[in-house]
């Protein structure tokens, strides 16, 4: 059973939360915090007042009233409780953006609404084919509060068809109503789809169907394939697997699902998560084993979460379909190119042994930084299709130099106090799971070089780790000085400061600005250096959607390229291995950083050994 709860709010395109009555008691929101780029979250207490509520958010807000329908799960009547702690660990949250008050106008509590049986005619109805999604790993972080939210949002949208059936496959014993209660404590409606969001929502669940078993046998595999069929009806049906599951299940599960429940009437898909292995042997030994399993390539989509950003997509677009900037893609005129990956919150609770056994090279910089430098720097794809543009990233990666150890920076976080000085801010050594004295690296910065003739030279600087000072994902072109600038003498020695500059902001507000020199208005001539800005918030209307929902409708569609190939995936490691397999051997002891602060003081000489400096402080 369900609740619906209606809101007005005053001045406020938010999303609405999940909440939800019980036995006539009135769940409210009071001094509930938000953050920039999270779903709100509020603090649930027993009262029966009203009016006044009183929220605060992190995001700017637009004029005019907002009404919102949301649909919440049950709740008991025990003491009050914070969704905000359930859904987003506090060390996950990151910094407090800065908050604004506002007022709920009026709240209107409707009857219950009840979760019919689903109508297996209306879901077979359609034309086009029967789609069935399963998500294997159901109960996890990430199947919780990612990759159901993101099927909920393309279902809302329109982006999946009337006639789909998720399943989410689990160890734990649960039934169809019990996992359609844990889902739906994270799903939330965006402000342009709010008016639907109750009908939606309930829509949605009564798609959803739970099928338990282990991973290591394909019995319980073999009784979700003969559920499928049961609602596919015996016509045309593609299938979609989304593999959440543990490293070590990974080939097993693989394997049965490609003797028991791969489609037999249309195709199938395969969505694997990382870890891709450790180094190039175990990545080798994966890739095989999934094509022994019996998944061709073209059947398995690697997915990296960053590359679904917006600004990730429209490095292509901003680069290939502008003149004003492809002339300037080359060594000729970029003096170095940065590409910074901080965040300001340390291990999340739960991945302590996750990360101890990966590291930053591993988890950051192997997967998302390698990637966002394929795509940056790669040459002219013939066209658009996925196998063309994986192409060129392959070639671009062939041509990277394996970093020297001289050239890297390590840093591991240490402890620190909080903003306030009020609490002590646990480092790295002191989060659960994580081994004593170990020596695995929360931060790396490294100098890379591409040998091929466009980026001969080009210093590419990759700054990646945890615990800094800000979250912040972005590139920072640099362009090179003016030859015989007019204007020396008002720049004085320091050329860099009228350099032009292009700027990709990916999180947080997305963001795209170029840095040019301009002259300050009024009487004789002052220089200033002034930016070109498009923040996204400002410019387009709605919300952007999450990169989950963007990866996912690509594998529906069959649009490839935004995930790793096989050879791709390959390459990536043999430029990384050595590094690892030297650090290893050696035993190499970062360098302590503190925690909340701006990385270790080596990565400064780095940049200064190479005629750079970094651009993100």
């Amino acid at each position: 059973m369900a609740y619906a709860l209606s809101i007005i709010v005053t001045r406020s395109p938010i999303c609405c939360a999940d909440l939800s009555t019980s036995s006539g008691y009135h769940r409210h929101a009071e001094n509930s915090s938000v953050r920039r780029g999270q779903t709100p979250c509020f603090v649930l207490t027993n009262t029966k007042q009203k009016l006044g509520w009183k929220f605060q958010t992190g995001k700017p807000l637009s004029s005019g009233d907002v009404y919102c329908s949301v649909n919440g799960g049950q709740t008991d009547r025990a003491g009050s409780r914070s969704l905000a702690s359930e859904s987003f660990p506090r060390s996950c949250y990151g910094s407090t953006s800065e908050r604004r008050d506002f007022r709920v106008s009026a709240v209107a509590i409707k009857e219950p609404i009840l979760s019919p049986r689903p109508n297996l005619d209306d879901m077979k109805a359609g034309t086009s084919p029967f789609l069935s999604i399963a998500v294997l790993g159901a109960t996890g972080d990430l199947a919780t509060s990612k990759i159901f939210p993101a099927l909920f949002a393309l279902y809302y949208s329109g982006h999946l068809p009337e006639n789909v059936a998720i399943f989410g496959y689990s160890r734990s014993s649960l039934t169809d109503e019990d996992l359609r209660t844990l889902i739906s404590a994270r799903l939330t409606c965006r402000v342009d789809h709010a008016e639907e969001c109750g009908n939606k929502t309930d829509q949605f669940l009564q798609r959803v169907f739970c099928q338990s078993g282990i991973y290591s046998t394909c019995e319980d595999m073999q009784t979700m394939d003969n559920r499928m069929l049961e609602l596919e009806g015996g016509g045309p049906a593609n299938r979609v697997f989304y593999l959440s599951v543990p490293s070590e299940c990974l080939l097993e599960v693989a394997t049965c699902l490609s003797k028991s429940v791969k489609s037999k009437t249309g195709w199938t898909r395969l969505i694997v998560e990382k870890p891709f292995g450790n180094d190039a042997e175990s990545s080798a030994k994966i890739t095989n084993g999934l094509y022994k399993a019996g998944f061709t390539e073209d059947q398995i989509f690697r997915i990296d979460h960053l590359l679904g950003k917006d600004l990730i997509e429209n490095l292509t677009v901003l680069r290939f379909s502008n003149l004003v900037f492809e002339p300037l893609w080359c060594r000729t005129y970029i003096k170095h190119v940065q590409f910074v990956y901080s965040e300001d919150w340390g291990v999340c609770p739960g991945k302590g042994r996750y990360f101890d056994e990966q590291g930053v090279i591993r988890d950051l910089v192997q997967s998302h930084m390698l990637q966002i430098i394929a795509l940056f720097a790669m040459e002219p794809p013939v066209s658009l299709d996925g196998e063309d543009i994986r192409n060129e990233k392959v070639k671009l990666l062939r041509c990277m130099r394996k970093p020297t150890f001289q050239d890297v920076v390590l840093g591991q976080y240490k402890a620190s106090v909080s903003k306030d000085g009020k609490s002590k801010v646990p480092g790295y050594l002191d989060e659960p799971d994580v081994r004593y004295n170990s020596l695995t690296p929360t931060f790396m910065a490294t100098i890379m070089y591409i040998d091929n003739a466009r980026w001969d030279g080009v210093p590419f600087l990759v700054k990646a780790g945890k615990g800094l000072i800000k979250h912040t994902v972005e590139i920072r072109i640099q362009f090179r000085q003016v030859p015989g600038n007019l204007y020396r003498e008002r720049f004085g020695f320091n050329l860099d400061a009228a350099a032009n500059e292009l700027v990709l902001r990916v999180q947080p507000d997305e963001a795209i600005y170029l840095k040019i020199n301009n002259k300050l208005p009024g009487l004789g001539l002052q220089l200033d250096s002034s930016e070109l800005n498009l923040l996204y918030r400002d410019k387009y209307e709605g919300e952007i959607p999450d990169s989950y929902e963007r990866l996912i409708l690509d594998v529906i569609n069959g649009d490839n390229h935004l995930f790793l190939r096989g050879d791709e995936l390959a390459e990536t490691w043999e430029i990384l291995t050595p590094l690892l397999e030297e650090i290893e051997d050696q035993k190499v002891a970062p360098e302590l950083y503190t925690y909340g602060g701006r990385g270790p003081i080596g990565a400064y000489y780095l940049g200064a050994q190479h005629g750079v400096k970094w651009s993100d402080d």
